[in-house]
């Protein structure tokens, strides 16, 4: 087949300008003549991301080229090679000290060639570059030196390009993932993607208060920290989701135990720093995003960071907790998210976004980014400070996500990404795992062998059948605030913790109750979220009744009975009327659905296990 490259892309490449949409959106037909990784920048600092300068042909001229760090998989997957003839979608135009930097963003593979096609020349009369790595060039540091660096003239066609004044650094900024300590005069053009609450900090040095920010443009993601007077001046100038030039600010490594991106590089906000809101947003995305699978958590390592894209299938009410640093109470909220891989995580909102979290609909698809990455019992997700969580992102991603669940991703039977734990001094507590349900027999067995003086926790997945609900005391008068019991004064009812009176209170459940299976029997205890599941009410109605009719409150707790369930519970060991024992409390209580359940035994049947004693004739 012959190929028909664009002859004179190359010529007018040259002489464009960073305001030259039309030319850099559009197609162009080009071939490879040279790729080359390029060599490291920071002595003894190794680059998250390798980067490769390509030589483009028009089949009569070639232009150098750099690109974009998205499109290295096609190197290492050999997409990309010497002689490649391809389509270029979409490339970035800049100026670092006044030479032009080509970027290719987007492109596509149309023929793998063996030969060049024409005989192209460079448009400014150099050769093609060699294979030897280039070395950076050391900063001037005399006067002298900086005049004669300023005082250099332009490649030939850009002597209007370069700029010399505010309004020209405005067009020629700099990409983010071309920033290094190496380059003191540049401007970029990004969005701030997440904005952190001011934080006070104390050191030997002394007090004083910070904040940081996350800028992103096309080509990658930075962090910028402010500290004391500068923090307290461009605090209120920058906001989420809004476009800025900054420039003059300092750029130096990376402190990775304060981040969570990949960039080896962050920008220190100074006093001379310069930022300015920019109107003009176009081909910046609101959210960069490097997703992995749920199945694929377990090969991300231990409080490492991750982008993670679900179905919400569930979440809980907000609960407390005590903290370990502190005596105070911190609100959690429990979601879990599945996705294509078949797996299912658990993922953790804490303090204000526990509590204001919301679902915009029934089984939204949420986006997160930046999340933490435990080891509780498996593997786990969890939002910091630096996250952030979208519903319903517009991006291709989230389209077909939705698209697969609605078309029958919803009848999977997911694999949690969390397992239960066996006594082994102590285990942390995941979500359900269908595939480890213990008789009630074995659970007891197991965690009878806690030693008396541990404190922590076993948990266990089984599935029993609730038998007898203890009725004489099955809720609490509780604050609509903070949830702690109030008590009757006078004509209101009052909170201790929060000093509030209610004209009335607000019950919630406190269960005891019974449950058996095939093995035995086993006494439960749950509060409010395994009430309203068990009684599928709230305990305001169920304590109405209880207070107007025994009769039909009787009936209410039969009819609550003989209905079985998944169960998750936490072992513990405690002291009760001077006596030892264990007490089985239920994290999370789930009703049967039996097409899930059903599709599990299926899927069971299809195992080794599941087809023993099969031989292809009948056994009997």
């Amino acid at each position: 087949m012959s190929i028909q490259l664009e002859e004179g892309f190359c010529h007018r490449l040259h002489n464009a300008t960073p305001n030259d949409t039309e030319l850099f959106e559009s197609s162009h037909t080009v071939q490879l003549l040279s790729l080359k990784k390029v060599g490291k920048f920071t002595e003894g600092v190794d680059q998250p991301s390798d980067r490769y300068r390509v030589v483009l042909s028009d089949g009569t001229h070639f232009i150098q080229a750099m690109l974009a760090t998205q499109l290295n998989d096609m190197v290492l997957e050999k997409h990309l090679r010497r002689f490649t003839v391809i389509c270029v979608e979409r490339l970035s135009c800049n100026y670092v000290q006044a030479k032009r930097l080509l970027i290719l963003m987007a492109i596509r593979v149309i023929s793998q060639e063996d030969t060049k096609i024409g005989d192209p020349v460079s448009v400014d009369g150099t050769t093609l570059p060699t294979p030897a790595p280039e070395k950076p060039q050391q900063q001037p540091t005399t006067k002298s030196a900086v005049q004669s660096s300023n005082s250099s003239k332009p490649a030939p066609g850009n002597s209007n390009a370069q700029p010399s004044t505010r309004s020209a650094a405005k067009t020629n900024w700099h990409p983010i993932e071309g920033l290094s300590p190496y380059q003191n005069n540049w401007t970029i053009k990004a969005r701030v993607t997440q904005k952190s609450e001011m934080k006070n900090y104390s050191t030997k040095n002394g007090e004083g208060h910070l904040f940081n920010v996350t800028f992103m443009d096309e080509t990658g993601e930075i962090r910028a920290t402010a500290f004391n007077v500068v923090a307290d001046a461009l605090y209120p100038r920058l906001e989420e989701g809004k476009v800025y030039y900054v420039s003059k600010g300092k750029v130096n490594l990376a402190k990775k135990k304060f981040s969570n991106l990949t960039n080896d590089y962050e920008i220190g906000l100074e006093k001379n720093t310069e930022i300015e809101e920019c109107l003009e947003t176009t081909n910046l995305p609101m959210i960069k995003y490097n997703f992995t699978t749920v199945a694929d958590l377990h090969d991300i390592s231990k409080d490492s960071t991750a982008d993670v894209i679900g179905i919400l299938k569930e979440y809980s009410d907000v609960t407390e907790i005590p903290s370990k640093a502190s005596s105070r109470m911190l609100k959690k909220r429990e979601l879990t998210l599945v996705d294509k891989s078949g797996s299912s995580v658990r993922l953790t909102l804490w303090g204000n976004q526990a509590e204001n979290f919301s679902p915009e609909e029934q089984y939204p698809v949420i986006a997160f980014k930046g999340v933490k990455v435990g080891d509780f019992n498996g593997r786990s997700l969890g939002m910091v400070s630096s996250s952030i969580m979208t519903q319903n992102p517009d991006i291709p991603e989230s389209h077909a996500l939705r698209g697969w669940y609605d078309s029958g991703g919803s009848d999977v039977s997911f694999q949690p990404q969390t397992s239960t734990g066996t006594y082994s001094g102590g285990t942390g507590g995941g979500g359900f795992n269908r595939s480890e349900i213990k008789p009630l027999l074995d659970m007891k067995l197991e965690a009878n062998r806690i030693p008396d003086s541990d404190e922590k926790p076993l948990f266990f997945s089984t599935r029993a059948t609730v038998m007898h609900i203890r009725g004489d005391n099955i809720a609490y008068a509780a604050c609509e605030t903070c949830n702690k019991k109030v008590i009757e004064e006078g004509a209101g009812w009052k909170c201790e913790k929060c000093d509030k009176t209610w004209p009335q209170p607000c019950y919630r459940y406190i269960l005891s109750f019974a449950v058996s299976d095939h093995s035995g029997q086993l006494w439960f205890q749950g509060f409010n979220e395994v009430g309203e599941t068990i009684f599928g009410r709230k305990a305001n109605e169920v304590i109405e009744i209880k207070d107007r009719n025994d009769a039909e409150y009787n009936v209410l707790l039969y009819q609550a009975c003989s209905k079985t369930y998944n169960f998750l519970l936490r072992a513990k060991r405690d002291s009760y009327n001077d006596q030892n024992r264990i007490r089985y409390g239920v994290s999370r209580i789930l009703e049967l659905n039996y097409k899930e359940e059903c599709q599990a035994l299926l899927d069971l049947m299809e195992t080794p296990w599941g087809q023993q004693g099969f031989t292809g004739g009948s056994e009997f």
